[in-house]
């Protein structure tokens, strides 16, 4: 059976099938998933900072949106709300700090390997996984993801407005995504955004859509920089 993917999302067009509660949308079935519908499991954080980051020239974690480098942000903003995060990295990369290390073990694969490692790890836990690409990723957000987490689907993620597809690297993994993971890996395939339009994802549209802007180059990161500090300039009713 082969999902039907909507070009264009709006609540009032969609299948009711396809909505599981206001502004989330689930994507239909392409295969029966194993899982429990009485039991949800453990929520861990995963930062994502192993890329090669060959746009940017430089180590997208070690950027200073918020005062210190962003994988250290993403780090106290994940542990903010969970119990154990973990910082994810390419075998051989060196970085400096105290936070708790996961090494890939599936190489070559970037983020995807990260993700299989860490559900080979813990595969009866789900993960919380956040790249270093996002710099206007705050409490807020990572609040909206857990509070409207479905652990009945195999994860949950923002909606980008813009391409109208689920952004896979700020989302919530269930431990039935592991096996379809393991099956694209066996495959020779590493797109995690596939999986979740191909089975049993949810996706919620943010409450603050700029969350999505990425920096992949020098060029963006610098927008962003000034985005983040116009933000925290105080308006004239403020002053």
């Amino acid at each position: 059976m082969t999902a039907i993917f909507p070009v264009i999302i709006q609540e009032d067009d969609l299948p009711a099938s396809f909505l599981s509660r206001k502004g989330v949308v689930s994507w239909p079935y392409m295969t029966n998933t194993i899982r429990s519908a009485d039991m949800i499991a453990p929520l861990k954080g995963l930062v994502l900072a192993g890329g090669e980051s060959s746009r940017m020239g430089l180590d997208k974690g070690t950027i200073e949106y918020h005062g210190m480098p962003q994988r250290d942000y993403l780090m106290s903003l994940l542990l903010s709300n969970l119990p154990e995060v973990f910082l994810s990295s390419r075998p051989g990369q060196v970085i400096d700090g105290h936070w708790p290390m996961m090494e890939d073990a599936y190489t070559g694969l970037g983020p995807f390997g990260a993700i299989l490692t860490a559900f080979h790890k813990e595969p009866h836990c789900a993960w919380l996984v956040v790249a270093c690409d996002f710099p206007l990723l705050d409490q807020n957000a990572i609040l909206q993801l857990i509070q409207q987490r479905n652990p009945k689907s195999v994860a949950t993620s923002f909606l980008d407005t813009h391409t109208l597809m689920p952004e896979p690297w700020i989302s919530i993994l269930e431990p039935s995504l592991y096996p379809l993971l393991q099956q694209y890996y066996q495959r020779g395939r590493s797109s995690l955004r596939g999986i979740l339009v191909d089975y049993n994802s949810t996706v919620i549209r943010p409450d603050d859509p700029d969350i999505l802007l990425n920096a992949n180059t020098p060029e963006e990161s610098e927008a962003l920089k000034l985005r983040i500090k116009s933000r925290l300039e105080p308006t004239p009713e403020e002053e």
